[in-house]
């Protein structure tokens, strides 16, 4: 090109919004698509600082320990598959552990004992198995939908990956859904939704599920009163007609429930006691699980959150009796395996 000598490099970055600075200086691995000899030797020497040696960044006052980076050398189109897989698998574990909260709600479990138990597997790990409204931002669904795309134009069947964005979607009308069977009417009805960003410690509401959950209760006649540490200035382009608050407890104020969105640190520890004075109703509709059930019942609130039981189930069975009549406890996760075939209960080689 115009007698030009250069190499073409695919280098993925891993950097999240709201540490991406701590992102760079002490990264999982570093990833190089490069077919040159030379190329691969100016990208081991631009990376050197940080892995070779201890990299002092500018985030942490004493940073993490110190340890050994992978640096992965591959081809260009590994390198650019590495990006879209790894963001997509991140967001499938996410629609996975909404749809196991959703059978925990059906069966009267509780999600975070069994996403405890489920990440204490060392195969599997305890990241991005938090249930909620479900993921948002530019990454995710944006490598998602491409990868979809790239698997297309590949010929390779990527329909796991359309059910993930599938889920992903529908978690917002179940939300809504929630806030819906706690209110029944939800016109004329004061909402506080606290949290807008997509997650926290950012101001990006790209694809946020709080600006979706805002707009349909919106749609169904409520009053929205919203506050959000960072992101209010960006919310304002995309909702315009709702109230936006100085701080969480002027959010509340004469609020039907309170809504989490997004899982802001100063949401964390909040001031029952005053919150309690200024709501028209005790009622905290979470989509973080931010708080434990209990807590927020002994300060006098009503608690629905995700994959928790905070409602009637249906009845269980009748017991079955043992050999001297007396009734065998059984639970309901029990009762429903027993109830399917035999064949669906053999466990696949690992």
């Amino acid at each position: 090109m115009n007698g030009l000598d250069f190499d073409v490099v695919s280098n993925p970055e891993f950097l999240r919004e709201g540490s991406a600075v701590g992102d760079f200086f002490h990264p999982d691995r570093i990833v190089v698509g490069a077919e040159s000899p030379r190329a691969i030797g100016m990208m081991k020497e631009i990376y050197a600082p940080v892995l070779t040696s201890p990299a002092t960044c500018p985030v942490h006052l004493d940073c993490p320990p110190v340890h050994e980076v992978p640096l992965i050398v591959t081809d260009t189109n590994s390198a650019e598959l590495v990006k879209h897989a790894s963001n997509s698998f991140l967001a499938m574990k996410i629609s996975f552990i909404n749809l196991v909260a959703d059978a925990c709600e059906a069966a009267g479990a509780d999600i975070a004992k069994v996403a405890e138990g489920i990440g204490s597997d060392k195969r599997i790990g305890q990241s991005f198995l938090s249930p909620g409204i479900g993921f948002g931002g530019f990454c995710f669904p944006k490598d998602l939908q491409a990868f979809v795309r790239i698997g297309e134009r590949l010929g390779c069947d990527f329909s796991l990956l359309k059910e993930v964005e599938n889920i992903n979607l529908r978690r917002v009308e179940q939300f809504v859904a929630k806030v819906k069977k706690e209110l029944w009417v939800l016109r004329g009805k004061t909402l506080a939704v606290w949290g807008l960003a997509f997650k926290p410690d950012t101001d990006d509401v790209r694809f946020a599920p709080a600006l979706n959950i805002a707009k349909r209760l919106m749609a169904e006649g409520a009053h929205i009163r919203s506050y959000d540490p960072q992101a209010m200035q960006k919310a304002k382009d995309e909702l315009p007609g709702i109230t936006y608050c100085v701080s969480p407890y002027e959010a509340a104020q004469r609020a039907d429930a309170i809504l989490i969105l997004t899982e802001w640190a100063e949401f964390r520890r909040p001031d029952w006691t005053n919150l309690a004075k200024i709501v028209a109703h005790p009622l905290v509709i979470d989509g973080r699980n931010l708080y434990s059930p209990d807590e927020v019942a002994a300060q006098g609130f009503q608690y629905v959150c995700v994959g928790k039981p905070h409602a009637a189930h249906l009845p269980l069975p009748a017991a079955p009796t043992g050999s001297g009549g007396s009734p065998v406890m059984v639970s309901r996760a029990s009762t429903l395996l027993a109830s399917l075939p035999s064949a669906s209960l053999q466990s696949p080689s690992q």
